[in-house]
């Protein structure tokens, strides 16, 4: 599956799920110097409200992330799963672990 998270005309943050990649190979220019975040998620993990630093995709490696915005839309992301986070303003979305640890790793992309 591959998600995008952007702000919308309302100033909030929403979710669409977009076609994944058709190519057998797809390169993604990134910003010179930037780096990859991998990152552990506990058991009963939650990052509350918040919005990312940076545009940046969000690959799940390991164990599964639910993502969650104001209207009550959520999106639970398994290994294999990319997330695109574009919402750099407004509310932001919650992200917590999903039935124990996670491991991720986030990529930051040009804006």
């Amino acid at each position: 599956m591959f998600v995008r998270i952007y702000t919308g005309d309302d100033g909030q943050s929403h979710m669409e799920e977009m076609d994944g990649l058709v190519e057998p190979s797809t390169r993604i220019a990134t910003k010179p110097g930037e780096d990859l975040v991998f990152r552990k998620g506990v058991v009963d993990y939650v990052s509350d409200w918040h919005n990312p630093s940076r545009r940046q995709y969000l690959f799940i490696l390991e164990g599964q992330v639910e993502v969650s915005v104001k209207d009550g839309s959520a999106m639970v992301l398994n290994p294999g799963d990319a997330l695109l986070a574009e919402d750099m303003t407004g509310q932001g979305h919650i992200t917590k672990s999903i039935g124990g640890p996670y491991v991720s790793v986030s990529m930051g992309i040009p804006d």
